[in-house]
């Protein structure tokens, strides 16, 4: 409702006989069931920025028009997103994701694209070429023109119905009758003059909210309404040339005596992306793994590290086992679907030894350099045995299952002096009688490291695949 009369209606209030312009008694009286609401000129703002920030995934050049509309310059698009028929499909699609009913107009003038998106049959509000927009709008009624509302009894009166019948009269004569306002207008659908637009320019930092009309309970609804903030994210991400490695997402509970803090959901991405797909797609897994403690009142995304795009692939053929940014999206995946602490890439320190040099760290942090040691003359297995598994020693040699041959080594590790865990020991591979190998060790004591001869402990430290 604005000032009392109905501004819009669902479907459902027009069966029931309800009119755009019908006072709010009116409304009582034939469907006193409906649900009236005042206009929320804030609210349509606040969506008519969002829409604008998430088409701006699409091309740079977004404007305001009047009622409602958005202006989109595609002309460098359509390649990019497969034609028009593809890219109407994708603007309508993160339309939807925002919650928002649309009707998308598509021609060579800003103008003309305003007008098709008012017909009435969807099929008829998408061209491409000039020539056919000309004959499509000389048939189009001047009653959806906004600009020949003023005078449209009087152009009724003298039988123009249709913007072909006022383009066949005198231009002077009807430019000295109404003014130029109508005709302008025409000529810019047309074509035959220019259009000068105020493009849309996105804000330097990225932190959007929405307030919610009622609380939300459950992770599933919490990200319903963060796709909306993630369409106009990506938008923003885009026109900036930029992508995110890590942003937030803050669920904002009670106020007042039952106040508490935020919920943070924080997402990091193992290489910079973009995408609104890609981020839903991470958002989704961490949400489903997350239970509320509190209902949701409103939902704040913040963009916490922007880096530059990263440029696309110039390589003739493609990596194989996948690019690296194919395998940091896997890694991100895992993570957002196990949990950090359950995926671990290797983070190897500078030590002889190996217990101490065989380090994890999360999987999406940064990778550690590896350290610069030169190879022994034995070539250590994958699989370590934390701890060392003590061996029993049968006729002077070590005995695991079977007894041991040693066919390699020694190879003798002195090291960690520095600290309790100080490592004396003589590594070698030893094979089973079944041809199963194994890195095992024996143990040399501080008071004989100088003798070869010295009968210490054995280890099974690894096996081999």
């Amino acid at each position: 409702m604005d000032q009392g009369c109905v501004l819009a209606l669902t479907p459902t209030a027009q069966r029931d006989g309800v009119r755009l312009g019908m006072r709010a008694g009116g409304v009582n009286a034939i469907a006193p069931h409906a649900i009236l609401l005042d206009r929320d000129t804030a609210a349509e703002d606040q969506a008519r920025e969002g829409a604008a920030l998430a088409m701006l995934q699409y091309t740079p050049e977004v404007a305001y028009a009047p009622d409602n509309t958005l202006l989109m310059d595609v002309t460098a698009s359509l390649m990019v997103f497969g034609g028009p028929h593809a890219l109407s499909h994708r603007v309508a699609h993160s339309l939807r994701a925002l919650g928002l009913t649309h009707a998308i107009g598509m021609a060579p003038t800003a103008r003309g694209a305003w007008l098709l998106a008012r017909h009435p049959r969807p099929a008829a509000r998408r061209l491409v070429r000039l020539p056919q927009l000309r004959q499509r709008l000389q048939r189009y009624p001047l009653a959806r023109v906004p600009e020949a509302q003023p005078r449209l009894d009087w152009l009724e009166g003298i039988g123009c119905r249709t913007i072909g019948d006022i383009q066949a009269l005198p231009r002077a004569s009807l430019q000295r009758r109404m003014g130029t306002a109508l005709l302008h207008a025409l000529d810019a659908a047309c074509g035959l003059s220019p259009e000068v637009h105020a493009w849309v320019i996105a804000p330097e930092t990225f932190e959007r909210r929405i307030e919610l009309n009622e609380r939300l309970e459950h992770t599933d609804g919490v990200l319903h309404v963060a796709c909306v903030l993630i369409e106009q994210l990506s938008g923003w991400l885009t026109q900036r040339r930029c992508a995110i490695q890590s942003m937030t997402l803050s669920m904002l509970h009670e106020r007042g005596r039952q106040a508490r803090p935020p919920t943070p959901l924080h997402l990091t991405l193992g290489e910079p992306a973009w995408q609104a797909s890609h981020l839903i797609g991470l958002l989704r897994e961490r949400l489903h793994r997350m239970v509320l403690e509190a209902p949701v009142i409103a939902i704040v995304v913040l963009a916490d590290d922007t880096v530059p795009q990263p440029m696309a692939s110039t390589t003739l053929f493609p990596e194989p086992g996948g690019t690296a940014a194919d395998r940091a999206r896997l890694l991100e995946l895992l993570t957002a679907r196990l949990g950090a602490e359950r995926v671990r890439r290797p983070a190897p320190v500078a030590d002889h030894r190996p217990e101490a040099a065989n380090r994890w760290g999360e999987a999406l942090s940064k990778p550690a350099r590896m350290p610069d040691t030169t190879p022994g003359p034995l070539d250590p297995p994958f699989w370590l045995l934390d701890p060392p598994l003590p061996l029993q020693t049968r006729r002077h040699r070590p005995y695991y299952r079977a007894p041991l041959r040693l066919v390699r080594g020694p190879e003798r590790i002195e090291s960690g002096w520095w600290d309790p865990a100080m490592a004396l020991r003589d590594y070698f591979i030893a094979e089973d009688p079944a041809h199963a190998r194994y890195w095992i060790y024996r143990n040399r004591s501080a008071a004989h490291q100088d003798h070869d001869g010295d009968d210490g402990q054995w280890f099974l430290h690894g096996l081999y695949a």
